[in-house]
């Protein structure tokens, strides 16, 4: 754990430019993380319609609480209004500026991941944003305590200096996704410990993932941002429109692959 976590006086930018990943003890205050997680709470059990069709079976747990992706856009509901919040906040785009320069906010995600819920097999975010000619950074906020037990995130620090790789089949019993990415030769697992209102910001090839909630009364929410530089010059479709700082919404040039699912790839192996 003291491999990725700031320690006071070290600067963040060259923690991130060392191992990729960062994490930030209490950015954000419990009575901010109260907010967050009571508004995403009624907002699925009220209606799932934000959620994201992940294809996983009438009786798996995630599908009473799906994943929320770009929930910012959807202004009409209290949970989007607070995405898009936070996804301007300049705690969060300050330090994201301070790692690639000005920043454009291109997604926003929610995961519950409520007990037994399966993890997601690693892999690399900058597969589906194709952001170029820099990368895009994370900015994952702990909602909930979270530890290797509920599924917490495992990261393979320094993991970011290597380029994107085609995935393959993952454990669908251990991941709700189908596909994963190999660990790179020579690099390691760290999983990660964090507490509410912690923020891990990391590199968009960052070999990353996290295993099944394996506690029976514990969730491992998290509020997820995703951006990228100022001076990108594409990034898939799905992403668009990207917001600036202000609130502003721009694009750029469409990538040829990318999106929800990495369209563009194919499995290892496959013909």
């Amino acid at each position: 754990m003291s491999s990725i976590v700031r320690e006071p006086g070290t600067g963040l930018a060259d923690e991130y430019a060392r191992a990729g990943v960062v994490q930030e003890r209490a950015l954000l205050s419990s009575a901010e993380i109260e907010e967050i997680r009571d508004v995403f709470m009624e907002q699925v059990e009220r209606d799932r319609s934000l959620g994201h069709d992940d294809h996983v079976p009438e009786d798996d747990v995630l599908a009473r609480y799906p994943r929320f992706v770009h929930p910012h856009r959807h202004v009409d509901t209290e949970a989007g209004r607070l995405a898009r919040r936070w996804m301007l906040d300049p705690r969060i785009m300050g330090r994201v500026a301070e790692l690639i320069g000005p920043p454009l906010g291109a997604q926003s995600m929610f995961y519950f991941k409520p007990p037994t819920a399966r993890g997601q097999a690693l892999h690399q975010d900058n597969l589906f944003l194709r952001a170029h000619p820099e990368t895009c950074v994370a900015a994952w906020l702990a909602v909930d305590d979270c530890d290797a037990a509920n599924g917490a995130l495992r990261v393979a620090p320094g993991s970011h200096r290597y380029e994107l790789v085609c995935p393959q089949e993952a454990d669908e019993a251990e991941s709700f996704t189908a596909s994963g990415v190999e660990l790179p030769p020579g690099m390691a697992e760290v999983q990660t410990e964090m507490r509410a209102g912690d923020v891990l910001f990391f590199h968009g090839s960052l070999v990353h993932g996290s295993g099944p909630n394996r506690t029976t009364d514990r969730f491992r929410r998290s509020l997820i941002f995703h951006y990228v530089p100022r001076s990108s010059t594409e990034i898939a479709r799905f992403y668009h429109p990207l917001l600036t700082p202000a609130g502003d919404e721009t694009t750029v040039t469409e990538a040829a692959d990318g999106g929800a699912c990495g369209e563009g790839w194919q499995l290892a192996g496959a013909p």
